[in-house]
């Protein structure tokens, strides 16, 4: 599809320096752009590309200041950034527009799908599923029995939802997703472990986003529940009756343990291992590869392992830093102390 920069500038509301009827069709990088292509400046760092792509049209925000000649065309707009976000969104809403249920997928005659709803090659859908309007499930899915999932849904291939799980609106889960899977209940039972039933369910709400290969186990009881605008990476493990506040992020290869509350808008780096049966509060803030054993407060900052707030943090690594040499210093002090001790022998 061809746009003009005129009307990209009125979808973004912005103004125009250039050639108002020049068409773009692609999306670029601003230090790799070809003719043909939008791009966009936000970072001062890759101002100098500017000067040199060939990208027909680029975003800028409205303070942007020219040093010298550019013949790319302009679009000034507030905040750049968001501004090229929201057409990245609108162009990948036009990949999704498969509708209806292929020749080789199995829908149960108890299902209840609305409409404008796909459901890809060789998927599956149970006995008393309900799927809401736009919703697209493609290749090789399964969606288990009485489960449910809102309007306007992405589920990519491979993705399987165990029963009674229950998706909001405008979800999206990748490629190797697992929902409600059991959750790691066993029980002592002499030499042995004997597995405790899990018969809750996972609960995903609106606009929530799952990466790839993360899985969420379902409760023991009640429900696993991830809150509105959650965004969680890929490789991620939620254990059971885990519940995540809204709009709380969580990089990839983080862990979860059961039974952990976390609180809205968190902030969490890869590779977070978090014990269950904790309270995490919100706005917190935890930095890659940190250990939580202890519940934290609102606003708290974490880092180490086991994971402390931020600025004792660093304290400590000073500390840290310092050690070989006062060990060393220490060696030598108590070298001293024994030849004076011999010689007073």
């Amino acid at each position: 599809m061809e746009f003009s920069a005129q009307q990209i500038a009125d979808m973004l509301h912005g103004s125009i320096e250039g050639k108002p009827d020049i068409k773009v069709n692609n999306l670029s990088k601003i230090d790799d752009g070809k003719a043909g292509t939008l791009s966009f400046l936000a970072n001062p760092q890759y101002t100098s590309f500017i000067y040199e792509t060939l990208a027909s049209v680029v975003i800028v925000g409205e303070d942007f200041v020219a040093e010298k000649n550019i013949e790319a065309t302009l679009i000034r707009v507030a905040e750049p950034y968001t501004a090229f976000a929201q057409l990245l969104e609108a162009y990948n809403s036009t990949q999704y527009q498969d509708i209806g249920i292929h020749a080789t997928a199995s829908v149960h005659e108890g299902a209840e799908l609305g409409d404008e709803v796909y459901i890809g090659p060789h998927s599956y859908v149970a006995k008393g599923v309900k799927i809401g309007a736009g919703t697209k499930i493609y290749g090789n899915c399964v969606v288990g029995a009485n489960s449910q999932i809102g309007a306007n849904c992405i589920i990519h291939s491979g993705v399987h939802l165990y029963r009674d799980s229950i998706l909001g609106n405008e979800v999206s889960l990748h490629s190797g997703v697992i929902i409600g899977g059991d959750g790691f209940g066993f029980a002592p039972k002499g030499s042995e472990f004997a597995k405790v039933p899990q018969i809750g369910n996972v609960i995903l709400e609106d606009g929530v986003e799952i990466g790839a290969n993360t899985t969420i186990d379902r409760a023991t009881l009640g429900s696993t529940i991830i809150r509105k605008g959650v965004k969680l990476d890929n490789l991620i493990q939620i254990g059971h009756n885990v519940e995540i506040g809204e709009n709380t992020v969580i990089a990839a290869q983080s862990g979860v343990a059961g039974s952990t509350k976390i609180g809205a808008n968190c902030m969490i780096g890869g590779q977070v291992g978090i014990i269950g049966h904790l309270k995490i509060g919100d706005r917190v803030k935890i930095a890659a590869k940190t250990g939580v054993a202890n519940n934290f407060p609102d606003d708290t900052i974490l880092q180490g392992n086991p994971g402390f707030p931020v600025s004792d943090f660093k304290k400590s690594y000073v500390y840290f830093r310092k050690l070989p040499k006062t060990i060393s210093d220490l060696q030598k002090k108590i070298g001293e102390i024994k030849k004076a001790l011999e010689v007073n022998d």
